[in-house]
């Protein structure tokens, strides 16, 4: 996801027009504009404010992307904020579908900037996708494909109720790990909580592989030093509550209402997952 410098982004939709004209017309700052957007909002602890200023971020994001369409990085960074986005609205459906699409799109048009894609890329069957997806092997490569899979999960979980989203599951893992091989400390962990909850969507009667999810929560936790909350939030709604483990959801929830949500990059997910963990604690009683 995506950031001006770490400053409070309250109510100042005015002024982002007015700097954009001015690093237009400077010919220079743009890529660093959509950079510093993405961080602005990934280090904001409201996430009213982002939501009110989403349609200045999203415009500004689409404007840096028309200039240069075929810009991998401007791409990649337009299919994280979208993706943000998506999460944000995720109680009003409707809304988090719309934006959910375009992260995808964004998401796979960085992806084939960076690959030779052939026409027709979402029907492509698991073998020919796999040969495209070894083309990107260098750990230059890991924020397009981060970006194309977070895109794509934010698209899946606006249609969870299509039960066609499954086929394309193993295609995001394969992307994700791809991710992992190259570079798993890439977002202080980020694609090890992803992966753990996709080897959670299952019960292990049905193919689930529970162990292999745990290994996943726990390194990201590691490689983030405990400081990516919503990786112990999803170890707890994904793993512990799949296997009936009160004592470990339970003390996975209080560990992240007790940490500070401050963390660079991750400031706006923390406070998220805090607000996730007092629901999830919340219902407790009705789950176990």
């Amino acid at each position: 996801m995506v950031g001006f410098p770490p400053a409070t982004l309250r109510r100042h939709g005015t002024l982002l027009p007015l700097a954009l004209l001015l690093l237009a017309l400077s010919g220079c700052g743009l890529s660093g504009l959509q950079d510093g957007l993405s961080q602005a909002v990934m280090n904001q602890t409201d996430p009213q404010t982002i939501r009110e200023a989403l349609p200045t971020f999203l415009v500004l994001s689409d404007a840096l992307v028309e200039a240069d369409p075929d810009n991998e990085d401007r791409l990649a960074a337009a299919a994280d904020l979208y993706s943000a986005f998506a999460v944000l609205y995720e109680q009003t459906p409707e809304r988090g579908r719309l934006l959910s699409e375009r992260a995808r799109s964004y998401g796979e048009r960085a992806f084939c900037s960076a690959a030779d894609c052939p026409d027709g890329l979402t029907n492509l069957d698991y073998p020919a996708f796999m040969a495209l997806l070894n083309e990107l092997d260098d750990r230059d490569d890991v924020p397009v494909l981060f970006s194309y899979a977070t895109g794509w999960l934010a698209w899946a979980n606006a249609h969870r109720d299509d039960w066609s989203v499954l086929a394309d599951l193993p295609k995001i893992e394969a992307v994700l790990t791809r991710v992992v091989t190259l570079q798993e400390e890439y977002r202080q962990g980020a694609a090890h909580v992803y992966l753990g909850i996709l080897k959670t969507l299952r019960p292990p009667s049905l193919g689930g592989k529970p162990d292999e999810a745990k290994a996943h929560f726990e390194r990201a936790i590691a490689l983030s030093a405990g400081r990516n909350l919503g990786a112990k939030v999803d170890y707890a709604a994904s793993y512990a509550r799949l296997l009936y483990d009160r004592e470990l959801h339970d003390r996975l929830l209080h560990e992240v209402l007790e940490t500070p949500v401050e963390a660079p990059g991750l400031t706006l997910l923390n406070t998220l997952a805090q607000e996730r963990a007092k629901r999830l604690l919340e219902g407790a009683e009705d789950y176990f």
